[in-house]
């Protein structure tokens, strides 16, 4: 396809994709991450890429409302979460669940390069988007006929658009696709927790790191980035008791508490039972309510880090404030330089990383066979 300019009367292009933005429009346009509608149309501006979408990946808060808003008995209606998420693709030009405001990452192969493209791409390479569904122009041709909506990793066809300030990942060989998508689309997560424990280790503390959802993908690589990266004890807080002996198995905790993150004084307690407070909370559980816990369970002078994007902010910084807190909070805003590299080498370098993700891996897609 021939690539859009001006001189065909498109919209200049922006590198971070103001010219994709349908709705709003006018003098209230927007950034495409907050707009309600993006032009998806597979024709590119001279420094975009269009990708053949292979996978998506809906981020864990998005799909979990979806479930929960289209289950009877416990029982999730797969077909009544595969109509919504095409409506809302349809609807707005990308994937951005209306509620949670957020929406994943996808994998396919690079399909044609704008000749000012600076990403670095090239026709043909199998790349991860490390940019979130919630701003990238997406269009599904297949009615995503192979995905029974019951899983968060969902089978598609159709096309997508990087902008010239976006960021995409060449998967690696060394690892099943799928399982480098469940890397990636938590990668922001352990790079900030390495640089956070970095900065204690380098004023000679080694801090006490509490993991909020500690079995789960971020959580799980966020304990194994805070132990390389120097930290003192590393704790994992778990809902399940399932969870809590998986995670125990696996060593990547010095200690693991059963707790719902959501309760103040009981996940206070259980990480303080742990050898807590903790200098340094990671909050990686995908449900709302567990800013004021967090904050409960993290020492004066300590750090919160926000990897939820049920989080709210109003919440974490009103309850702080209430709560007489001295506390450092972080919102992980999902890239760090050198993210996906850091993710990658702790699943190759750390076995137990690796099992419970290829785990993870095996439920879904037991589940999705089901």
């Amino acid at each position: 396809m021939t690539a859009l300019s001006a001189s065909d009367g498109a919209r200049a292009s922006s590198p971070v994709g103001l010219h994709r933005v349908l709705e709003p429009s006018g003098d209230e346009v927007t950034l495409p991450q907050a707009a309600r509608r993006l032009d998806a149309r597979p024709q590119l501006w001279p420094d975009e890429v269009r990708i053949a979408v292979e996978t998506l990946n809906l981020d864990a808060a998005s799909y979990r409302q979806l479930a929960e808003k289209h289950s009877t008995d416990g029982r999730v209606d797969g077909g009544a979460v595969r109509a919504e998420v095409l409506d809302i693709i349809a609807t707005r030009g990308k994937m951005q669940n209306p509620v949670t405001g957020s929406g994943g990452m996808l994998i396919g192969t690079v399909e044609e390069v704008g000749p000012d493209s600076a990403l670095g791409l090239h026709v043909g390479d199998r790349v991860a988007t490390l940019v979130s569904l919630s701003l990238t122009p997406l269009v599904v041709t297949d009615g995503l006929e192979r995905w029974d909506g019951l899983s968060e990793q969902v089978p598609a066809r159709g096309h997508a658009i990087l902008f010239g300030r976006s960021i995409a990942a060449t998967l690696p060989d060394d690892l099943d696709p799928r399982l480098a998508l469940m890397v990636m689309d938590v990668c922001g997560a352990p790079a900030l927790v390495g640089r956070v424990v970095g900065e204690y280790a380098a004023r000679g503390v080694a801090p006490t790191v509490a993991v909020l959802g500690g079995a789960g993908k971020s959580g799980s690589l966020s304990l194994a980035a805070a132990r390389a990266a120097g930290a003192g004890r590393t704790i994992g807080v778990v809902p399940l008791e399932r969870e809590r002996a998986a995670l125990e198995a696996s060593g990547l905790a010095d200690a693991v508490v059963l707790a719902d993150a959501r309760s103040p004084l009981g996940l206070a307690a259980a990480v303080e039972s742990a050898g807590g407070p903790a200098d340094v909370t990671v909050v990686c559980v995908d449900v709302p309510g567990c800013e004021q816990p967090a904050v409960l369970a993290t020492a004066q002078g300590g750090t919160i880090i926000f990897f939820s994007m049920a989080t709210s902010f109003a919440a974490a910084a009103l309850g702080a404030e209430g709560l007489a807190a001295d506390v450092r909070m972080l919102i992980g805003n999902g890239y760090v330089p050198g993210h996906a590299d850091l993710a990658l080498s702790l699943v190759r370098d750390v076995p137990a990383v690796r099992e419970l993700f290829e785990s993870r891996l095996a439920h879904e897609t037991a589940g999705s066979d089901a």
